[in-house]
């Protein structure tokens, strides 16, 4: 596990860049406060992504007016710590407040409007035939977004069977955009990710999760969003 101090100097510098060189110092009950996220197994990806997520909404509404504190992004933090559990299979996430919240945000209409809107992104990023696949995908998702609103029973459930083949298709095609060296850091971060609850995991279960790991670090190295919509 990494130790507490390091991963708040991790947090600390993260946080100093998302506010363009403001340093906002992890002491006190801010301390503690992250480093109870560092004694929970928060990924540090984990984390850094929490911030971004809040950090963005905070950026819509305007104008800033102070550097964003770290405890404002607990929140988002936590919530993306239980989907990355879910997603990973290292412990069942319990329910909280923020499952009300998630439910209305995630919408298959707005889903679908969020997956078109990374996937554009995307496509500039990564090589050309990826980037055509993604364009594919693009315009038909543009072109089922209508229907999504609207869609019930048989209709909707091929339409969210239609989205998690295309997720496992295109996970498989960002696979060929790592070169080896790519490949090899990504095994190495999915491995420390799983490291606070390999011991109690046996064999085959660890192998599964450091695999789902490797896929939610490789999402975040490509700029993959998940297609997979989970009402």
């Amino acid at each position: 596990m990494i130790d507490p101090a390091e991963y708040c100097r991790s947090v600390e510098s993260y946080l100093c860049r998302k506010n363009e060189g403001h340093l906002i110092r992890i002491v006190g009950p801010v301390f503690e406060q992250v480093s109870g996220w560092a004694a929970q197994g928060i990924p540090l990806a984990v984390a850094y992504r929490g911030i971004d997520q809040y950090c963005e909404r905070y950026y819509a509404k305007g104008q800033r007016r102070r550097p964003v504190r770290v405890e404002f992004c607990e929140a988002d933090v936590l919530s993306l710590f239980d989907d990355w559990r879910r997603a990973v299979g290292v412990g069942t996430a319990q329910p909280d407040a923020h499952d009300d919240v998630r439910e209305k945000r995630d919408s298959l209409p707005a889903h679908i409007d969020r997956v078109i809107a990374r996937l554009t992104g995307t496509r500039a990023t990564v090589s050309a035939g990826f980037g055509a696949r993604l364009e594919a995908v693009v315009r038909e998702l543009d072109a089922a977004r209508a229907d999504a609103r609207h869609a019930r029973g048989d209709t909707r459930a091929a339409l969210v069977a239609r989205l998690s083949a295309l997720d496992r298709e295109l996970l498989q095609l960002a696979r060929q955009e790592l070169d080896e060296t790519k490949t090899s850091a990504l095994t190495i971060a999915a491995a420390a990710d799983i490291a606070p609850f390999a011991a109690r995991m046996p064999a085959d279960a660890r192998a599964q999760a450091t695999e789902a790991a490797f896929e939610r670090l490789l999402r975040d190295a490509i700029g993959l969003p998940t297609l997979t919509h989970e009402p």
